[in-house]
């Protein structure tokens, strides 16, 4: 029987065990975590969480994201708009936080994912070690595009006085919100192993 080794992704411990077709079997004899060559249809994980984020990615920017209240009326925000009006205000430094954590993380975010799995898939053995330093800086920095959401819940939270103001969050917070924990499952669903295969170990027909 070929054997192979394998790393738990859990706590990192190498292991030897049967080849890949009954690999799926095999747990981490240290931490009980499930081993295998590859993670099950990872491909086709990536691209539904994908698919799904780039459809809720349109109303997360169209829909407005919170409504300001005072005495005399009520507006509502989409980031868009926000950013305008942080820069209009002379806030360029927080406009730009915004933007970057608010459109352009999350859709450099879906492109990055995009281009790995299309890679993946039709060209396995093209530019191996560029894709997988951009595996890792998609998993550094998407995780700050939850900024935004912060911010306006903690607006929602905090700025409340009474009849006077307030905020409150919209429509748009959930679906930017759902674009996120999207992007973020579509990053964990990929398997950066997939990077490495050779053509000839691919099991499709």
């Amino acid at each position: 029987m070929n054997e192979a080794l394998y790393g738990c992704e859990c706590c990192g411990l190498v292991s030897a065990g049967p080849a890949r077709s009954e690999a799926v079997r095999l747990r981490c004899p240290r931490c009980a975590h499930p081993l295998g060559a590859e993670r099950p249809d990872s491909l086709q994980r990536t691209w539904a969480w994908l698919a799904a984020s780039a459809l809720l990615y349109i109303p997360a920017n169209a829909l407005p994201v919170m409504t300001t209240a005072n005495l005399f009326r009520e507006t509502s925000h989409t980031i868009a708009g926000g950013i305008a009006e942080l820069w209009a205000s002379r806030s360029w430094g927080l406009a730009v936080i915004v933007f970057v954590a608010s459109i352009a993380v999350p859709l450099l975010k879906i492109g990055a994912l995009t281009l790995l799995a299309w890679s993946v898939q039709y060209r396995p053995t093209w530019r191996r070690v560029e894709r997988a330093r951009l595996f890792r800086i998609v998993e550094a920095v998407g995780h700050w595009s939850m900024l935004d959401v912060y911010v306006v819940v903690l607006l929602a939270g905090i700025v409340q006085f009474g009849r006077l103001a307030g905020v409150r969050p919209e429509p748009g917070l959930l679906a930017f919100a759902a674009v996120v924990v999207m992007t973020m499952l579509a990053a964990r669903s990929f398997d950066p192993r997939l990077i490495w295969r050779e053509p000839a170990d691919d099991p499709r027909p």
